[in-house]
């Protein structure tokens, strides 16, 4: 028999009568929304930065163990990055039609709860950061005032991506250290063209928003690049791309290591290519297939640090 609609109802979304967040008691389901826990490409795209830069600084003690402490520490700490961003957005995300259901912004989850929350991951993240290497400690800790930042961009700057890829590309600075014990121009490398991987994928996911982005007098780069966004992802995949190769020729600089790259670039140009800039469900679709654009860089990676 299907359950009575309670008072509340037409302020719950669907993700959380469905799914993984649906077979959890109600009451801990707005706080799982609030960590995104139905959407877990956030995550993804944090680790694999990280996991790129600890297989191509190649076979060391404890990798492996690396590769998994970091899988803990993207969740939690992209947790903890959501629950900030709902925090700061929260009057933003009431006027905006995709994020007006958010558990803040609809008022199932309270200020306070939202800062219990966050204050849990952030524990969990202190766990993964003691695992480190003291220098990967210190670069990781130097993320905290860029990441606390970002939610406020979008009110500066038409180019906030930007400064998520700072963020978002902050593991590929924290793997390498966490293996060899100091920065090397591979991570650099790493980092450089993560930034650009970023900013490209997040004009794609910007594209969903444009209209409701334009009304509340949000900036965002896919506002900024209008009718020529494609070309403008297709600039910050190609950038990406060139940091990357020259990545893996610092590590190994003979000319057949480069193809590993190749399914990669491949990936990237359909990206590009296929966009339909106007269709919220194609930028979407675009925009979560950079999971695997991820998973591809981590094989090439993979190959060439421990060939």
């Amino acid at each position: 028999m299907r359950p009575e609609p309670t008072s509340d109802d037409h302020i719950v979304p669907d993700s959380e009568r469905r799914g993984l967040i649906g077979v959890l008691p109600r009451p801990a389901r707005p706080f799982a929304s609030l960590v995104r826990l139905d959407r877990p490409i956030g995550a993804w795209l944090l680790y694999w930065p990280c996991a790129w830069s600890v297989v191509l600084a190649g076979p060391r003690g404890g990798q492996w163990w690396l590769l998994l402490w970091f899988a803990l520490g993207a969740f939690a700490m992209r947790s903890a990055g959501c629950v900030w961003n709902d925090i700061v957005d929260r009057d933003l995300d009431a006027e905006v039609e995709r994020t007006r259901l958010r558990p803040l912004a609809s008022g199932r989850v309270s200020l306070g709860g939202a800062v219990a929350l966050l204050v849990g991951m952030s524990l969990i993240g202190l766990l993964v950061l003691l695992q480190l290497d003291r220098t990967a400690q210190l670069v990781a800790l130097a993320s905290l005032a860029p990441v606390a930042a970002y939610p406020f961009m979008k009110r500066i700057t038409w180019w906030p991506q930007a400064w998520l890829g700072l963020v978002f590309s902050w593991g590929a600075l924290v793997g390498w250290p966490a293996v060899t014990g100091r920065i090397e121009p591979p991570a650099l490398l790493l980092y450089a063209g993560a930034i650009f991987w970023v900013i490209g994928y997040d004009t794609i996911y910007a594209l969903q928003d444009k209209e409701d982005d334009a009304l509340v007098g949000v900036k965002s780069s896919a506002l900024a690049l209008g009718p020529r966004a494609r070309l403008g992802i297709a600039i910050c995949y190609a950038l990406a791309l060139v940091f990357w190769l020259a990545a893996i020729r610092t590590v190994r600089p003979e000319a057949l290591a480069l193809a590993a790259l190749g399914p990669l670039a491949l990936h990237l140009v359909w990206q590009a290519a296929a966009l339909r800039q106007e269709d919220g469900a194609d930028a979407l679709a675009k925009f979560r297939s950079n999971r695997f654009a991820g998973f591809l860089l981590f094989l090439a990676c993979l190959v060439v640090g421990n060939a």
